[in-house]
């Protein structure tokens, strides 16, 4: 009888302990993986590059990624997450884990950046719109587009080079170096002038430089895609009579106000091989990083006999086209009462 109500004791007691260990292994399982994203938490947690551990931790803690930061840390230290913190931008999802983000931490498993830039005029635009979206620091970007010998492995000048850079939507790792930024937009630029798109500019007496340079002015014609293909006629009409290509927008560019409406005789007499006015063929550089589009029109340009075009005085961005000096004079004397009338001096 002592025997039976000893085991039954004994059972007892493996009943609880079993019990107990159950109960113990639930609450860590729960701490493990049932979701610990805090509502309120950013959607990407950014990781920059060189962080320490203890940078890593406090980050989570001041940004509320977490609901419960410690059994995070717990299981990060049996699972040596310090060990292996991978820098990058990683997507949080309210479903996940402990274990989830520190699996996706530890494998590096970040998601990319959907880069996109356009309608850039200035290298200072550029570096700030890189810097808006990825990690590279637009200081130290703006020192490699300004620096000829870095410039140069790209066969590019300091003024040429944000000829390389082609407008599109980029899936990019947030924190990549600005080297290898550069390396990727290089690759994109030789991907975008295939052998056909070289023949065309090679058919009109262009290299890619040289159309990417003149689609630039054509865009700051006019940016509407109807109207371009004509507008590249002319300009490419005038260079092969070599006619100064007399383009407003590049002595805007000279001034360094595109935003200038009306431009005054003095205007044309500034002093820059940007000011095709005075100075014959293209500029050295491009007025603005054309877009894709842009660069087409001028490669399958409109064949026609127009030597010269001017703003409509309807202000509608589109142009009258002329064949003949005289034709434009009386064009250019619409548009210029249609700016008095309004009153616009400059």
């Amino acid at each position: 009888m002592k025997s039976k109500k000893r085991l039954l004791i004994l059972l007892a007691i493996v009943i609880i302990l079993l019990t107990a260990t159950a109960c113990f292994a639930y609450v860590y399982y729960k701490k493990f993986f049932y979701p610990n994203i805090h509502p309120k938490a950013p959607t990407y947690l950014y990781i920059p590059s060189n962080t320490t551990y203890a940078s890593f931790t406090n980050l989570l803690e001041e940004q509320g990624i977490l609901k419960d930061l410690n059994s995070f840390l717990l299981l990060a230290k049996y699972k040596k997450l310090e060990a292996r913190l991978h820098p990058g931008r990683y997507k949080l999802s309210n479903t996940m884990s402990n274990n989830d983000l520190i699996n996706k931490i530890r494998a590096g498993n970040q998601d990319e950046v959907h880069f996109i830039f356009n309608n850039i005029r200035t290298k200072n635009q550029l570096a700030h719109k890189i810097a808006s979206q990825l990690e590279i620091d637009s200081l130290h970007l703006m020192a490699l587009l300004n620096d000829d010998t870095f410039t140069a492995n790209y066969n590019f000048t300091t003024e040429t080079i944000l000829c390389m850079f082609i407008p599109n939507t980029y899936h990019i790792f947030w924190n990549i170096s600005d080297t290898a930024f550069m390396q990727r937009m290089f690759k994109e630029y030789q991907n975008f002038w295939t052998d056909q798109r070289r023949q065309k500019a090679q058919k009109i007496g262009l290299s890619p430089l040289e159309v990417s340079i003149l689609a630039s002015i054509v865009e700051e014609e006019n940016y509407r895609k109807d109207e371009q293909v004509r507008i590249a006629g002319v300009y490419i009409n005038r260079l092969k009579k070599g006619m100064l290509l007399q383009a407003d927008p590049s002595v805007k560019f000279a001034l360094g106000d595109p935003s200038i409406k009306r431009l005054l005789l003095k205007d044309l007499e500034i002093d820059s091989p940007y000011n095709t006015y005075k100075y014959p063929g293209l500029p050295p550089g491009p007025i603005r990083i054309p877009e894709t589009s842009s660069i087409d029109a001028v490669l399958n340009y409109e064949k026609h006999n127009y030597l010269y075009m001017c703003a409509k005085e309807d202000f509608s961005g589109y142009h009258n086209f002329a064949v003949s000096a005289h034709q434009h004079a009386i064009n250019a004397r619409k548009y210029q009462q249609a700016l008095n009338h309004k009153k616009i001096r400059r």
